[in-house]
């Protein structure tokens, strides 16, 4: 069979993960970059709601959610327990509530009637109830990182990344060394090689 082929974008946070949990896994897979505003006829035949990431994992077998194809990838190879480290409350809150705030601070003028100065506050209460926790631990789940960090950890960088002065001033002294840690990993440096645009051959 041939390899599993992965349809990705650079900076996307959820590709992102997706990646670090293939990556961590060893997977072996074909890295077909996607740009966003000229989709691949090949992807939106797999996948027509047309985000990524989108894992072709086998005949039949596509993986549209990231969270999915990252226990995927664990499923079959999980060197540092990543599965036992996962905190499914704390994820939700992060894709959910978290990612709602975040859209519309970082993005504000995608939507109509939203003040992005109040949903940066909003989300800024969601990261001081993650540094409080990380307060107590290095990582979120205990001492190593874990399922958790990894799933959350893009979108607190996208975040950071929208007004770094004002995150580096915050008092979250905790969560901004985890932060820290995680952008400066061999395993984050990895995933973000950059990938030329993919074609049909």
């Amino acid at each position: 069979m041939a390899e599993p082929i992965l349809y990705s974008f650079r900076r996307c946070p959820y590709a992102m993960r997706a990646r670090m949990a293939l990556r961590i896994g060893g997977a072996s897979y074909e890295h077909r970059e996607v740009v966003l505003r000229d989709k691949p006829p090949e992807m939106l035949e797999v996948s027509p709601k047309g985000t990524v990431p989108v894992l072709v994992a086998g005949p039949g077998e596509v993986i549209e959610e990231s969270r999915d194809i990252m226990r995927w990838a664990l499923g079959r190879s999980d060197p540092e327990g990543w599965l036992e480290r996962d905190d499914p409350e704390l994820v939700e809150t992060n894709d959910g509530p978290f990612k709602h705030h975040l859209d519309r601070y970082k993005y504000a003028t995608r939507y109509d009637d939203v003040d992005p100065a109040q949903h940066r506050a909003a989300a800024l209460e969601i990261l001081r109830t993650l540094d409080e926790r990380l307060s107590r631990s290095a990582y979120l789940r205990g001492e190593t990182r874990g399922f958790a960090d990894i799933a959350i950890f893009p979108f607190i960088r996208q975040f950071a990344n929208a007004d770094r002065e004002w995150f580096d001033s915050q008092a979250l002294p905790h969560l901004q060394t985890w932060l820290a840690g995680l952008i400066d990993s061999d395993l984050f440096a990895g995933i973000m090689a950059k990938h030329p645009q993919w074609v049909a051959a």
